[in-house]
């Protein structure tokens, strides 16, 4: 089962080419651990919430921008030896001065549980993290659903991620992210466009669908956390 680790990063702005830098030196080493690609995203659009956000997921500071990136895996073992390897191979260690606070990174493993498909080279991510009742299939179905309006406006591909292993963190972690209660699991998705513009008219049309409007989303709309990203390093499409 295809099986995605996905990262949110608070990266102080002036840090960007040196996260850049970093994350292009280790995409190599995921791949030759047997990850299939390595995607990372750079804030273009994160709105303040009422209760829950993007910034207060990963507890941001002023002047730090917030990073959304996955690395797909062919399955979860292969992921989780991936990782023993990684920490065991001098070549992969963190460097001394990372640039970014490690502690306030949340990361999550996630199954795939609906995907529409690679659609190609994308100039800009819709990215969500939500709480969901836990039934995984009731979820993928609502997200087919829902995902096919968007595809049907000029996304390029949508991927819901379901979660498998969401650790608890100290300082943040996807759990405290979005407020999640008891019974609840964690997803982790996003939206492929060409660019903003068109994402921009796909919305527009999108929320004033009564087909749209008439279907409830499978998770938590007051506790979901949302932001728009431009992809900075795509091991798939360079």
């Amino acid at each position: 089962m295809t099986y995605i680790q996905g990262f949110v990063v608070p990266v102080p702005e002036g840090n960007k080419q040196a996260y850049l830098d970093m994350a292009t030196d280790i995409a190599p080493f995921f791949a030759e651990f047997g990850a299939s690609r390595t995607v990372e995203c750079w804030e273009e659009s994160v709105p303040d919430g009422k209760r829950t956000d993007l910034r207060r997921a990963v507890a941001a500071e002023p002047g730090e921008k917030i990073v959304f990136a996955w690395v797909w895996w062919p399955d979860k073992a292969t992921c989780d030896t991936a990782a023993e390897k990684m920490m065991a191979d001098e070549r992969t260690q963190p460097p001394q001065d990372p640039p970014f606070d490690t502690k306030r990174m949340i990361f999550a493993g996630f199954d795939v549980a609906y995907d529409s498909g690679d659609g190609g080279t994308f100039g800009y991510v819709d990215a969500i993290v939500a709480p969901s009742p836990d039934d995984r299939a009731a979820y993928a179905a609502n997200a087919a659903m829902l995902d096919a309006f968007f595809i049907r406006e000029g996304a390029m591909r949508t991927v819901d991620g379901w979660g498998a292993d969401v650790p608890d963190g100290k300082v943040t972690d996807f759990k405290r992210a979005v407020a999640a209660e008891a019974g609840e699991q964690i997803v982790f998705g996003w939206i492929e466009w060409p660019d903003k513009p068109t994402r921009d008219a796909a919305f527009a049309k999108v929320m004033q669908d009564p087909a749209m409007q008439a279907i409830k989303p499978a998770f938590d709309m007051q506790r979901a956390i949302f932001g728009g990203f431009v992809p900075i390093l795509d091991t798939d499409h360079q």
